[in-house]
């Protein structure tokens, strides 16, 4: 099983058709549960008929407090996620204070799906559904390196990987249903350690 292996400007690798539906498949379910929208879209225009994306202002209309909001990156979240996955993707910042978590998290948390989103769609835009051979540039190679870490906290949380998971996994039957996932979370952390020693 070949890992990523450094190039002049960046690395390089090479996967197989079935490898790279694995990986645009976990990518993009990371894009859709941090992001709430599919793969492919790239996000509505608001009913105002402009992109409501940071410095886009409308001009015809005064901004309101949920626009300007919005524009300069607030969440009106300021509680953990339910969703145990969200909650290990977007941790509170400081454990002891809710509060200071809350305030933090209002700040961050849009920045931080924003950045998650588009190290996912780099991968995507990257990984050819057929597989191949992919040279990735530094800027790209690292945008797969938080993304494959993005995958692996999810599935991690899904397996209930703990201190202990290696002796778990050394006992586990052939016929248990996260066998298949393990070898996946494995994978993904082979491909994230070759990816670092290549960049480095």
């Amino acid at each position: 099983m070949a890992g990523f292996r450094g190039t002049a400007d960046g690395a390089t690798a090479r996967f197989a058709a079935a490898q790279a539906a694995i990986i645009r498949d976990l990518v993009g379910q990371v894009v859709e549960l941090v992001g709430g929208e599919s793969p492919g879209e790239t996000g509505p225009d608001d009913e105002r008929g402009y992109d409501a994306g940071p410095g886009a202002l409308p001009t015809d209309e005064p901004v309101d407090a949920d626009d300007l909001a919005a524009m300069v990156g607030l969440s009106e979240h300021d509680e953990p996620p339910d969703d145990p996955v969200l909650a290990r993707l977007f941790p509170d910042a400081y454990r002891d204070d809710a509060k200071a978590s809350g305030e933090f998290r209002r700040y961050t948390e849009e920045g931080l799906r924003s950045g998650k989103v588009a190290a996912a769609r780099t991968v995507l835009a990257t990984l050819p559904p057929n597989g191949g051979r992919i040279r990735l540039s530094e800027a790209e190679a690292q945008a797969w390196l938080r993304a494959l870490n993005d995958v692996r906290l999810a599935l991690g949380v899904r397996l209930g990987v703990t201190d202990d998971f290696d002796d778990q996994v050394a006992g586990m039957e052939p016929d248990d249903p996260r066998s298949a996932y393990v070898g996946v979370y494995q994978w993904l952390a082979f491909l994230q350690e070759t990816l670092v020693q290549a960049l480095t």
